[in-house]
């Protein structure tokens, strides 16, 4: 019993003096966040859209993705190249079949009667309308897609966020069921 005081009077004092020799050091340790969060800007998806309204492929460029401008001037510009000659068809069969009604028979459907010409008038007329829609639809999704684009990069796909499909035995019947399991590590 005796030899237990002194061993424990040493201990403490053993402790108390590093305890002292702690707080006069003032050493302070500051633990950096290794993944730093971006910061979010809400007016980008707007930028990009307005980017994109104003000239097509200008948002994709803002959104670094320069990859989808030959995709966007592709689509509206090959739908714009069929407007164009479908109207041009349709100017071509109409003016025959004005000169026809005037009772001239010199332009190049002369092989055409005018009920052919008429037909003619309407395919043309009905591909040009769809091809004028077709350039319409592409540049609202060149505007769609930078907005959703710009609204997607800056979603949080950090290491620490997982989800992982997990296949585990029923407890009673022992038939595996299946669940997905989402962890987010702090």
């Amino acid at each position: 019993m005796n030899k237990i005081v002194p061993i424990s009077l040493l201990f403490f004092l053993i402790g108390t003096v590093s305890l002292f020799a702690q707080a006069k050091n003032e050493t302070v340790l500051v633990v950096k966040d290794t993944s730093k969060l971006q910061e979010i800007d809400p007016l980008t998806p707007a930028k990009a859209a307005f980017y994109s309204a104003i000239l097509p492929g200008l948002g994709q460029a803002y959104n670094k993705k320069y990859w989808k401008i030959p995709l966007v001037y592709g689509a509206i510009g090959t739908s714009l190249y069929f407007y164009i000659d479908n109207n041009n068809k349709y100017r071509d069969y109409r003016n025959a079949y004005k000169r026809r009604l005037e009772g001239y028979n010199d332009d190049k459907y002369q092989f055409l009667d005018e009920s052919r010409l008429v037909a003619g008038q309407k395919f043309y007329q009905r591909n040009r309308d769809l091809s004028a829609l077709f350039v319409v639809a592409f540049y609202a999704l060149n505007i769609i897609d930078a907005n959703v684009d710009a609204a997607l990069i800056q979603f949080n796909v950090s290491e620490r966020l997982s989800m992982r499909p997990e296949v585990y035995p029923n407890d009673i019947t022992f038939r595996p069921n299946v669940g997905l399991t989402f962890n987010y590590h702090f």
